[in-house]
């Protein structure tokens, strides 16, 4: 490691104060943002630790709409009695990240901020319609997720929760990296009165909806109505885990996977 300063603040304008300040970084749960510290692929100047910031975790629902705090830990979202009533695949897709050490430190909001385009989150926000709630605004999660490891999120403005509307049905599969727990492609599934959604994680440099399997989804939501349904292998990641095809395959098999679960 090297110098950097550390910084506890105790609510969020002190927190975005800080971050709009200096070169600094975010800190969540730091299972990404750590380890890249230590392999000197990042060195910022200060850390902002998020931890000691009220109202930032709890599980809530309200109305129909499941609220989630930004710093609620994945072991949290995965053993909440109202997550698993309301959206028990939200529930699942949870305690399948990483192993034990990572859903007991990692976040949510730091899984969504830091868009990896393996992630599981970003999935679920996706899939559901979710709207991710920040200091500054509320961003539909269909304008969230710009590109691999980019978001709308900007200078100062940190997540605060993440409001999921509670759906009809809803399903996640993934294929993951033995190793890592990463998706190397994972679906997820929801529908809601008549809108079905589908996104996709793992399979290309982002997180991406499905259209083509939504639309076959919304005339009969059942796994058969993918059949001969699949996304083009040409946008897709093509590297040493999986071929591009193989991932094409993949979406296809996970899709139906989901819908299954759902």
């Amino acid at each position: 490691m090297y110098d950097f300063a550390f910084h506890r603040p105790a609510s969020i304008r002190k927190a975005a104060s800080l971050a709009a300040d200096e070169d600094a970084k975010l800190l969540a749960g730091g299972q990404t943002l750590l380890p890249t510290m230590k392999q000197r692929l990042a060195a910022p100047e200060a850390l902002i630790d998020l931890s000691g910031i009220e109202g930032l975790t709890g599980i809530a629902m309200k109305g129909r709409t499941l609220h989630v705090g930004a710093m609620s830990r994945h072991a949290e979202v995965a053993e909440s009695p109202v997550v698993r009533e309301a959206i028990p695949a939200l529930a699942a897709l949870a305690g399948g990240i990483g192993d034990p050490h990572v859903r007991n430190l990692g976040t949510l909001g730091g899984s969504i901020a830091n868009n990896d385009p393996a992630a599981d989150y970003p999935a679920a926000c996706l899939g559901l319609g979710a709207t991710i709630a920040t200091n500054k605004r509320r961003i539909p999660a269909d304008d969230f997720f710009t590109g691999m490891f980019e978001t709308a999120l900007q200078d100062g403005e940190i997540i605060t929760k993440v409001l999921f509307p509670v759906p009809r049905r809803a399903g996640y599969a993934k294929f993951a990296n033995p190793a890592s727990r990463y998706a190397l492609v994972g679906v997820f599934v929801s529908k809601r009165s008549r809108q079905v959604r589908v996104a996709v994680t793992g399979a290309g440099p982002g997180v991406f909806r499905a259209t083509d399997m939504e639309e076959a989804l919304s005339k009969r939501f059942a796994a058969r109505s993918l059949d001969g349904v699949s996304v083009p292998a040409g946008d897709l990641n093509d590297d040493i885990h999986a071929s591009a095809d193989y991932r094409a395959h993949l979406v296809g098999v996970m899709a139906k996977r989901a819908v299954d679960a759902a």
